[in-house]
């Protein structure tokens, strides 16, 4: 996408965190799993809320949107401990997988990536810092359709990570998700119910030629009518990524599911979009995670 890694890094209060934890996620096979993440605190003893932020397509490597970067300098600020985990680079795309096709993906899916922001979960809970009983979730598109992929309520307890779902995320944000998906009793053709298991606010902007918004916004309807808790929140004149400092582009290369060639995509930053998402943000989780804002610099990685 738009930025490379350095401003990724630089965003964070002028910390450098370049490496970070090897934390131990479970392949499809079962057999553990070595990915790389990086983990980020506010400054003092804690013990502090925290948030997993799932990256997106293109990933944390030089190609990275460095919106994870912004997300993670703004939940610092505010008080939380982050955790990124890196779910591309071990697996062979460390350039992200904005342009390759579905068929290419099959070990980076929403579903795989799922077990990793489990692992960072289990990993959080281990930390002294942390209180871990106030754990968020948020991810903007692949990360987003991660973090829907991993919030809803499974089906049986033989589906992983099944207790850890139950007894998981406090909350969770999904920016401009794919919901043209099968998530649980949520089906690809926007029948059915997304059950999710604890509150869930979506962003995402009315113009998304990537992921559109008129599915998500279905699946927040069929699951508010049933009574489970998931919100949305649609920014006219807004494309994907609208928490970019860049502006809106079309790039014929990006893999598109959504549009009638495969291939194509709009993204780019609404100013106005991301204040409010930023204020959504912060307001959602202070509510469910029980973090009241705070201003100050990251601290850097323990």
């Amino acid at each position: 996408m738009e930025k490379p890694l350095a401003f990724f890094l630089l965003l964070l209060g002028g910390c450098v965190a370049i490496s970070g934890p090897s934390i131990t996620t479970t392949a499809p096979n079962g057999n553990p799993e070595q990915i790389p993440a990086r983990t980020y605190k506010p400054e003092g003893a804690g013990p502090f809320p925290a948030v997993v932020i799932a990256h997106d397509c293109s990933g944390l490597g030089p190609n990275s949107s460095g919106a994870p970067g912004r997300w993670a300098d703004k939940l610092v600020q505010w008080g939380y401990v982050v955790v990124i985990p890196d779910s591309y680079t071990t697996r062979g795309h460390p350039g992200g997988i904005c342009t390759v096709d579905a068929s290419d993906r099959s070990g980076v899916t929403a579903y795989r990536r799922a077990r990793d922001v489990y692992a960072a979960l289990a990993y959080l809970r281990t930390l002294p810092y942390v209180d871990g009983r106030r754990v968020g979730l948020m991810g903007g598109s692949a990360g987003g359709s991660t973090t829907l992929a991993s919030m809803f309520e499974p089906e049986g307890n033989a589906q992983p990570p099944a207790q850890e779902r139950r007894e998981g995320f406090a909350a969770a944000v999904a920016l401009y998700p794919g919901c043209r998906m099968r998530f649980g009793n949520w089906r690809a053709d926007l029948e059915g119910v997304y059950q999710s298991v604890a509150p869930l606010l979506i962003l995402i902007g009315e113009k998304d030629d990537w992921t559109p918004a008129e599915p998500c916004r279905r699946l927040a309807e069929a699951a508010q009518n049933a009574g489970y808790p998931v919100s949305i929140k649609i920014y006219p004149d807004t494309y994907h990524s609208f928490d970019s400092p860049m502006p809106p582009r079309y790039v014929a290369e990006r893999a598109n599911p959504n549009s009638p060639t495969g291939r194509g995509a709009t993204t780019g930053g609404n100013a106005e979009a991301w204040a409010d998402s930023v204020r959504e943000v912060g307001e959602f989780f202070g509510r469910y995670l029980g973090q009241a804002r705070q201003d100050g610099p990251a601290s850097t990685r323990p």
